[in-house]
């Protein structure tokens, strides 16, 4: 369950701490997500693994795409409506980021790609959606 190691301290490339320091990321328009070494769970801003506690986290550039889980408009602090949603990347963790267009029109299950990994305004992700969803009487 420990790593074999685990007496002795030492940096581990790819650690927590690099990916919770903003300078540490090559480009703006890529979100970084951890990989535990241990059971191979990828995660979003974690210091430990939610599966086996584990500490040992590498970090990984994300493709950018993604499908949305959940999506609601949200009315307060802003001159207008917005959506907040939890899109599941094709990595398999989640993130909760903006995706661009009418708020009423971004359902569960459309495939989004990354448009901007940090909102100016919210610090989140924002992303658009990569195939126009046809819905006839929705």
């Amino acid at each position: 369950m420990y790593p074999p190691s685990a007496s002795t301290s030492h940096p581990v490339a790819g650690s927590a701490a690099g990916v919770l320091d903003p300078a540490a990321a090559d480009s703006k328009d890529a979100i970084l997500f951890q990989r535990c070494t241990w059971c191979g769970t990828a995660m979003y801003h974690r210091l430990l693994c939610p599966v086996c506690q584990g500490s040992e986290l590498r970090t990984e550039r994300s493709e950018g795409v993604g499908t949305v889980r959940h999506s609601t408009v949200v009315h307060r602090n802003t001159p207008a409506a917005r959506n907040v949603s939890l899109i599941e990347m094709a990595e398999g963790f989640v993130v909760r980021g903006r995706v661009m267009g009418p708020p009423i029109g971004i359902h569960s299950g459309d495939r989004v790609r990354l448009s901007t990994a940090k909102d100016p305004v919210r610090g989140e992700p924002v992303f658009q959606l990569l195939d126009e969803p046809y819905r006839a009487w929705s």
